[in-house]
């Protein structure tokens, strides 16, 4: 066989894929790479000019079409023109487009490209992009996050591709009968959603009461958007003894015309002075806050008494860490409103009980792990009891969701066909599992909000999750989100992002796919893997298969 060489052996239009691939990372809405978390994921548009770019031929290696050199330049030129049309982000579903790639890349593997095997698949952007361009792909990875994020991404919304909804609610729908690639999934996925987050409403909406809002705001009860907590210590100054608020920032909102903060004031009428908030809403902005610099050292409101770092290490470690509540953050009928904190609320939040307490010990290592460093030593200890007993009720309701979808596939028809899970079925069993899997991804993103370990954001006004970067690093003020309510870090916010992913273009397939492949060791999935690339006479599959290590 005689080896030509390949356009990415001699040059590339680096700046636009450079652009390309810069751009992606602002793309939170939509992108597949929403879908679930994972660090180390290649940009898309990067993947797919690479697979191309490494298929095509150089224009040099064809002299009897392109004899001189500026022929070969214009060719070349030609083929960059095309790459930098490809790694666009608008032109993910520009099916003319894709024909011309598709095309040039038939052109130069005679019609028989070869098969893409991406043993270290991660977050599937290198399957993704290979499946998009038309390529038999196959895939594994030793991490099991990883393949069940390439399953959910890439395996599951094209085996059920132009499947209609089972939900008993779409038949009532205008789209009855005209649901293509995931759109029937992802109707589904709105369903059973929406049943999670209104039963577990029934279940435990009294662990999240409505604010009474002021006139000035327009009266009436209005949800609660989040909680700001700050953690508290006694002030280690014997004369004063009052339980000092750990607070790195006193902003609520930093928008021009829309600012607000907490002022705190010093309430010397009782015995033990202690820290009282307010919320100020207006021009100006707060006092500093009583942060000493990067570590936890912090200067006491009452006697300004100076903590070392020692000291709050040690009453983390005795179990003296508290929480006082510091605002409310409510959805108004123009907006965000900030309203200063209230006994009744901090009340209702100790009333949680949870059943449940993952006591797994959290890493010690203090370069990316700093709460075990003052007592949060195990991942129960990241969450409030009002976490704990959410996300429980959540986790459970994933399981009772599972058998709905279950039992309305089968009134709708759908056969059981067996109990392989979302392997190779197309089923009853299959679509509930697929469903389930979609619900456990939102479950997960949820935790990643609804953790004391979130900071509030005072420009975008919303919790921000914990992992931000591969840390857990130690918050002292703390944002609790709302997951029953309708803004940033609730689970119907959630549900909709996850839709935008199936709905992307790149998740809009209504091809056929091979299932996958489970195996019990390493070896013989690298083997399932391997096996097709070495037959005789490989046929074209447009399809995509996976080997489960």
């Amino acid at each position: 066989m005689t080896y030509r060489k390949k356009l990415i052996e001699v040059a590339l239009p680096l700046e636009a894929i450079n652009k390309a691939s810069a751009r992606e990372k602002s793309i939170r809405h939509g992108h597949p790479s929403t879908l679930h978390l994972w660090w180390a994921r290649r940009p898309l548009a990067t993947c797919r000019a690479v697979l191309f770019a490494s298929l095509v031929d150089d224009p040099s290696e064809h002299p009897e079409e392109f004899p001189t050199e500026q022929e070969q330049e214009q060719e070349r030129d030609r083929l960059f023109r095309l790459i930098e049309a490809m790694v666009k982000w608008e032109n993910s579903n520009n099916k003319e487009l894709l024909a011309k790639v598709h095309a040039e890349i038939f052109k130069s593997t005679g019609g028989n490209p070869p098969p893409v095997l991406d043993p270290f698949a991660g977050g599937g952007s290198i399957p993704l992009e290979a499946q998009r361009l038309g390529l038999e792909a196959h895939a594994s990875d030793l991490n099991p996050v990883a393949v069940l994020i390439n399953k959910a991404l890439i395996e599951i919304p094209p085996k059920f591709a132009n499947c209609p909804p089972v939900n008993p609610d779409a038949k009532k729908s205008l789209m009855a009968g005209d649901w293509h690639g995931a759109q029937g999934l992802a109707e589904d996925i709105r369903h059973y959603g929406k049943w999670m987050r209104d039963e577990a409403e029934k279940r435990i909406g009294h662990l999240y009461p409505k604010v009474t809002l002021p006139k000035e705001y327009g009266g009436g009860e209005a949800t609660v958007i989040a909680w700001l907590w700050a953690r508290t210590v006694k002030c280690p100054n014997p004369a004063c003894g009052a339980q000092m608020p750990l607070v790195s920032s006193y902003w609520l909102s930093k928008n021009k015309g829309k600012e607000a903060w907490i002022e705190p004031k010093v309430d010397h009428t009782i015995t033990t002075p202690m820290i009282r908030f307010t919320v100020v809403v207006g021009e100006g902005g707060p006092i500093d806050s009583p942060k000493v610099g990067r570590g936890s050292q912090f200067t006491c409101l009452c006697c300004g008494s100076v903590t070392s770092e020692h000291y709050v290490r040690n009453e983390g470690m005795d179990g003296h860490i508290g929480t006082q509540l510091m605002a409310i953050v409510a959805e108004g009928k123009q907006g965000r409103v900030y309203l200063s904190p209230t006994l009744e609320q901090e009340v209702v939040a100790s009333q949680a009980r949870p059943e449940w307490w993952p006591g797994q010990e959290i890493s010690k290592n203090p370069r990316w792990f700093s709460p075990p460093l003052f007592g949060m030593t195990t991942f129960g200890d990241i969450f409030t009891s009002r976490q704990l007993v959410a996300l429980t009720i959540f986790s459970n309701l994933v399981q009772e969701a599972r058998e709905r979808v279950l039992t309305d596939a089968c009134l709708e028809s759908w056969p059981l066909e067996g109990a392989s899970r979302i392997d190779g079925d197309t089923g009853a069993n299959a679509y509930s599992d697929a469903l389930a899997t979609y619900l456990a991804f939102i479950l997960d993103k949820l935790a990643d909000l609804a953790n004391q370990l979130c900071r509030w954001e005072p420009m975008a006004q919303c919790p921000r999750q914990l992992f931000a970067r591969q840390a857990m690093p130690m918050v002292w003020d703390f944002a609790e989100g709302n997951p029953l309510g309708t803004s940033s870090g609730s689970w119907m916010v959630l549900v909709d992002n996850l839709l935008r992913s199936l709905h992307s273009p790149l998740m809009d397939f209504g091809r056929s796919y091979n299932g996958v492949a489970r195996q019990d060791d390493a070896t013989s999935a690298i083997n399932s893997v391997i096996q097709p690339l070495i037959s005789t006479d490989p046929p074209y599959y447009d399809n995509i298969s996976y080997a489960v290590m």
